[in-house]
């Protein structure tokens, strides 16, 4: 018994060292969120095998903002191909004529997913890996294009705070998610106790995790912007309110 035990562990330890060794994604993203432009009919995605020594397919697709997967009204083209070994590639997001029905005033939210497929290995009891990316897709309307000046002046600018009871919550007047990954007391400081990151829905309010208290009168929040950045977000409270201090906004991290 004490044989088979051993042996069963190093097993396991061996499975783990080379799930550890295969988990690097060979076939990469050039981004980390996608805006599709309402104005367009499609969007590229630059993809990419990093493995110099074999082909890969992939295998694209996109889920609604519950996770399932949908063929409208956006589609990935194509959903499978063939990368060879080192080269790049161009995955297209394709719009349907059911993308003019979506909310023409705010964004819409789906998740562009993208599945690395290894060659089958010719050698026996080989553990193969699939690996998937998952990323953040926002529909944006033409109508709500930013302008080079909403883009001199980011719309994030526009959050306020609010005090409900013990907590903070965070009012996004903007047709934009916004999504907040980090709350610090000071700008160069370590993350709040309690806070999990979080989109705020355009024109929509959530409560952060940590409690007033724990964030201060001068909390800062870090959001990501359409280029994958994260920049803070100094805020100022006064009584029950809180806006973004427009003298410091925005900072990097």
């Amino acid at each position: 018994m004490m044989l088979n035990t051993r042996l069963t562990l190093h097993t396991v330890a061996l499975l783990a060292l080379s799930l550890s060794q295969s988990a690097n994604a060979a076939i990469g993203l050039d981004r980390t969120r996608v805006i599709f432009d309402g104005g367009k009919d499609a969007t590229s995605l630059n993809i990419t095998n990093n493995n110099t020594q074999l082909p890969y397919l992939a295998q694209g697709w996109i889920e609604d903002e519950a996770g399932q997967k949908i063929t409208t009204p956006l589609i990935v083209l194509p959903p499978v191909q063939r990368v060879e070994p080192g080269k790049q590639s161009q995955v297209k997001v394709q719009a349907l004529p059911a993308a003019k029905s979506l909310p023409q005033d705010r964004e819409s939210v789906y998740y562009f997913n993208l599945r690395e497929i290894p060659p089958r290995s010719d050698k026996a009891n080989t553990l193969q890996i699939a690996l998937q990316t998952r990323i953040k897709l926002f529909y944006r309307p033409q109508a709500i294009t930013p302008s080079q000046q909403d883009l001199s002046n980011p719309w994030q600018e526009k959050l306020t705070l609010t005090r409900q009871g013990e907590r903070y919550q965070v009012n996004n007047p903007t047709p934009y998610f916004v999504t907040l990954v980090d709350a610090r007391t000071t700008r160069d400081g370590k993350t709040v106790p309690g806070f999990e990151p979080l989109m705020v829905p355009p024109k929509g309010s959530l409560t952060l995790g940590p409690t007033a208290q724990a964030l201060g009168t001068s909390p800062y929040l870090a959001y990501v912007n359409d280029y994958g950045g994260r920049p803070l977000l100094a805020f100022t409270c006064s009584g029950e309110t809180c806006k973004v201090n427009l003298q410091a906004a925005p900072l990097n991290p």
